[in-house]
Order: structure tokens, then sequence, then C-alpha cells
């Protein structure tokens, strides 16, 4: 794996921070406003009372303890207990209401993304890593919920700390509390100065996270093609260059966020001199009482302590900024492939289909499909064969609008198909690929993906028409037996069969199937030949073989050789041609002969030595 597979992600990385991107991570609590309404009002309610509580601390020592009255000690004490109360109710209220607004927010996010994931084109997951996709999705997600719920915490908590702290220390004597708020533009000019070397480390911190997070997806799902090519040294290497830049830009945001902190306790300090020098100067000619001097002492460490927090909150939450900025760049990708203005579903695909001087590549210097011109009678099964790359399952591609022509119109039923919705077309087309997806879960569940509404005796006679009942039936637990994540607890041949199911569940009106036979064995190759002759009648079909004894009967044969038709016709049509067709068909029967000869052999030879 090289740094080039991740050049689409330097983009991300490139831009300045700005201020529309803290204003879109607010946004994200606008649907539960209330909750953000009320988490502040309690904040500030439970801010207010503790400067209030020092103030009481003030007028216990000079209205009780200094001038000795009793009466008053003890009312003020009282007031002192019932106001504890409150404040412990005020901060139940919102601890409560922060854990429920960061859950609704990682949801929204969540769904949000995941949605909008669906809407993205094939192309997108083609040129994005998996372990890309879910970094974003679950640990940024869960940076973004943490900003906006204790990151607000921590930011109101202290804002309204030093605002009510500002308040009383100016009550209590204007010159020294002036005095005092003079270091705050001082931090705030620091924290700037912080801020942007450590939003930089962070972002390079991010950035090489996902680049392990990709390394450690491809090398567990690559792991027996690393295996047999003997490829763990070389991925380790690799995995411990990455760990290595991850570990340097780690340190140097650790040190910057580190110096941070010192760096505002060194300021604050000369806030404390200027109030044992100035208070002190002002007590001596009667300018303040002792509990004036003592809650003034009081207010400024409860104003620097908030200060010191925010410029840790501000440190880490420049990660969670970056962090924001690569969901975002998820959030507003834009697909390749979208409904155009005023796109309709036709009701149905029944009918002709039509590719007229269709050209498409994937690079620009480098055609696959060139001048193509192809009509398919409803009803008719195509099968496409040719050497790899010459354009097969871009064609097919191209029919399920996972891509788009870069010349020429394809039509369907009559209508181009840019004017007709993408659900339209993809809710009626059934594929079965030659490496089968099933997503965790039963067998039964697997099936019924192709149409969820279906009951267990028709996802049944599915299975039975696609060959896979006898040998589900054969598994522990049958229809509920788990086939594990991607169908890892099933065989080729059984994955395959189930995806033949659920493609019959499915009733699709056009039918495709991409060399769904190249890897299972004779048996099973016969059960999808069954099962696809259920599902082939009466509906247009494209099939792509690599195993040419399965597609004798389709009407049409195309050979598809650098992205034009060099042959079609039907198999005796072109076995008569003594054409490609011929020579790929005689080749790969002379090599089938030979196999079941040998075959033949071994087991005569078994039986002589038997006996």
């Amino acid at each position: 794996m090289s740094d080039t597979d991740y050049e689409f992600e330097e983009e991300e990385f490139t831009t300045q921070f700005n201020g529309g991107t803290v204003w879109r991570i607010l946004a994200q609590t606008r649907p539960h406003w209330p909750y953000l309404v009320a988490f502040l009002l309690l904040i500030g309610l439970v801010s207010g009372l503790d400067s209030y509580f020092t103030f009481l601390s003030k007028r216990i020592i000079d209205e009780g303890i200094v001038a000795q009255d009793s009466a008053a000690l003890m009312r003020i004490l009282l007031q002192y207990g019932a106001l504890i109360v409150v404040q412990a109710l005020g901060v139940f209220g919102f601890i409560y209401l922060t854990g429920v607004l960061g859950e609704m927010v990682r949801y929204d996010l969540r769904k949000r993304l995941f949605n909008h994931l669906q809407s993205l084109s094939l192309s997108y997951y083609s040129r994005t890593p998996v372990g890309w996709i879910m970094s974003r999705v679950t640990s940024d997600t869960d940076r973004i919920a943490e900003l906006v719920t204790w990151g607000i915490l921590d930011v109101s908590w202290g804002l309204m700390n030093i605002l009510t702290a500002a308040y009383f220390m100016l009550y209590i004597n204007v010159r020294l509390g002036l005095i005092v708020l003079l270091i705050i533009p001082i931090l705030v000019v620091v924290a700037a100065q912080f801020k942007k070397r450590i939003l930089v480390q962070y972002r390079v911190v991010r950035k090489t996270n996902s680049k392990i997070t990709g390394a450690y997806n491809e090398n567990i799902t690559g792991v027996r093609v690393a295996k047999s090519l003997g490829r763990e040294e070389a991925n380790l290497v690799e995995f411990n260059q990455l760990t290595e830049q991850m570990y340097r830009s780690s340190y140097r945001a650790a040190w910057l966020s580190a110096l941070f902190l010192p760096v505002v306790q060194l300021i604050s300090a000369f806030g404390v001199g200027a109030i044992a020098w100035y208070g002190g100067w002002q007590t001596t000619i009667g300018g303040m009482t002792v509990g004036g001097i003592q809650a003034f002492v009081s207010y400024v460490t409860f104003m620097l302590w908030p200060i010191q927090e925010m410029a840790r909150v501000y440190a880490e939450m420049q990660q969670s900024i970056a962090s924001a900025e690569r969901v975002f760049s998820l959030e507003d990708a834009v697909p390749d492939i979208a409904d155009r203005p005023g796109a309709f579903d036709p009701g149905s695909l029944r009918g002709d289909i039509e590719f007229d001087k269709v050209a498409f590549y994937y690079e620009a210097d480098k055609p696959v499909l060139h001048d193509f011109n192809l009509t398919v009678r409803q009803g008719e099964t195509i099968a496409l064969v040719g050497p790899t790359g010459g354009g097969k399952s871009t064609i097919v591609n191209l029919l399920c609008r996972f891509y788009e022509p870069r010349e020429g119109t394809v039509r369907i039923a009559g209508h181009d198909y840019t004017q007709l919705s993408l659900h339209a077309i993809q809710s009626r087309i059934g594929i079965v690929l030659q490496t089968p997806h099933l997503f965790s879960g039963s067998v039964r569940e697997n099936i019924r993906y192709g149409r969820l509404d279906a009951s267990d005796a028709e996802v049944e006679a599915a299975a039975q028409m696609a060959g896979a009942h006898d040998f589900i039936k054969t598994l522990t637990h049958g229809y509920d037996e788990n086939v594990g994540e991607g169908g890892g607890l099933l065989s080729v041949g059984q994955k395959q069969l189930i995806s033949l199911a659920r493609a019959i569940l499915a009733d699709p009106e056009l039918f495709i199937m991409d060399e769904a036979t190249s890897s299972v064995d004779t048996l099973t190759e016969a059960l999808i030949q069954q099962g696809m002759e259920v599902l082939l009648r009466d509906r247009t079909s494209f099939v792509i073989a690599h195993r040419l004894s399965t597609i004798r009967r389709a009407d049409r044969i195309l050979v598809i050789e650098d992205g034009t038709i060099t042959e079609m016709g039907t198999h005796a049509e072109l076995i008569r041609a003594r054409g490609h067709y011929y020579k790929l068909y005689t080749q790969q029967f002379r090599h089938e002969l030979e196999q079941t000869y040998e075959q033949y052999e071994r087991e005569a030879f078994q039986v002589v030595g038997a006996v």
C-alpha cells in the first residue's frame, strides 16, 4: 500500500480553519434546541450559584465572624444550605441533558451519513477505502458529538464562571477588578497563536490514523492472500512506517498542547500577583474588608481555573474540528450519478433495451467502450464473452446505471434512461455476482433481503427453485443457520445458491448474472443452471460467462473485444463460423475433457489397486 492510494484525502486537509466549520458543528444541535436551551440555562444557574457562594463567604466573614453577629451568621448559613440543594439538582439536570443531547447528535449524524452513503455512486466506493469511510462514520462522529455536548459544557461553564466572577469582583472593587480582567485579552492572543499550530498537527494525526485504519482493514480482509504470497514481513514494514508517522505527528501535537497550559498558568500568575499587591494595600487603608479580600482572591482563582480548563478544551477541540472536516467532506460528497430534474418512474422496464453509439471510459485516454451499438428485445437472454478487460462488466454496469455513458444513449422500454429515476431502474434489476455477498444473519434473512415482506413459505419456495433448499435443510439450524460475516461460514457454491434464491424472490424485470458459475464445482453449477432457467424465463437477461457450456441456450452470444462486438449469434451459429468464439469453446471443451480423463484414470487406478 503506497501513499498514492490516499491522494484523494489530501484535499481535505489543505483548507484553513474557519468559523464556518465551528458553526456547522454547532448546527448539529439545531433539531434539539429545547434540550440545548435547557442545558445552557441550567449551566448558567449552577455557575451563578458558584459565584454567589463565594459572595456569601464574604458576608459570613464580614457580617458574621468579624461583626460577631450569630443571628446574621445563621441566616447566611441557612441560605447557603438551601442553595446547595438547588445547585445539586441543577448539576444533575445539565449532566443528564448533556448525555441525552450527545446521543441524539451522534444518532442524527450516523443516520444522515448512512443515508448519504446509499446515494453515492459506485465510483466513490471504487476510489475510497472502506476503512476510511468507517473511521468517519464511527470515531469522527463520536468526536463531533462529544464536542457539541461535553465541549459546549466545558466552554459554557468556563464562560459563565468568568462572567459571574468578573461581575462580583467589579461589585466588590472596581479598580482591582479591572486590573485582573486585563489578563483576559492577553490569554485570547496567546490562544490564537497556538490555535493554528495545534489544528495543523491534529489534522496530520487524523489523516495518519485513517491510513492506519485502512491498513488494518485491508490486511485483515486480505489475510489469506497475504499469507499465501508471504507478504507478512512487507506488510509489517509498511505498517511500521505508518505508525512511526503517527507517533511523530502525535508527539508534536502533544508537545504543543502541553506547552499551552503552562503558558496560560504563567500569565495567570501575574493576575494573582496583582491581587496580592493592590488588594493588600487597599486593605491597609480601609478600601476593602477582610471578607472582601478573601472573596476577591477566591474569585480570581475561580476565574483563572476555567480559563485554564478552556485552554485544555480548546486544544482538544482542534482535534474534533479536524474530525468534523472529514465528516463534512463525506457528507458533501456529490454522487456522480443522480436523478435528473423531472426524473420519473415509468412503472415497468419491460421492453427493448438499446445501446446507441455508446462510449465510455474510466480514464480519458483509455476508452473501454467506443461506438457501441446493441438492441436487446424484451425477454431475450444475451450472453457476453471475451477476454478480461474487453468491456463486458462495463456494459452491465452501464445498464444498471452505476455509471453513465460519456457519449451516446441507453434506452430502456423506449425511454432515455437518464430521464428515469435511479430507483425505478435499480429496484427492477436483479444481479448475481461472481463473488456473492451475504450479510451477517441467518440464511432466511439473506434470502428475504430480495423482498423484505416475503413470507417464510415464499422464501423456501425461492430456495427450492434455486436448488438451495436441499443443502439448507442439512444445516444444523436449517434456514435459521447463521452465515457469518460476509457468508464466511458457507462455501462459495452455497453462497451462490443463496444469492440466486434471493434474486428469484426479488422477481426482477431485468436480470444480470456476472460469471456466477466460474468458482463453483460441477454439481453446484448444474443446480445454478436449473435455478437460472427459472429466473431467466420471460425476462430480459444479460449473462457474463467464463464457462461457455453455461450459455449454449442463450438467444444471442456476443463476443466483446476492446469495447466492441466482434462476433454475435447463437451458439450453433458461432460454432459454424469458426471464429474467436469457436476457438474459446473448443479450447475450454478440450481442457474439460482432459480433466475428466485424468480424473477417470485416477479413479480406475484406485480401483485396480484395491483389487
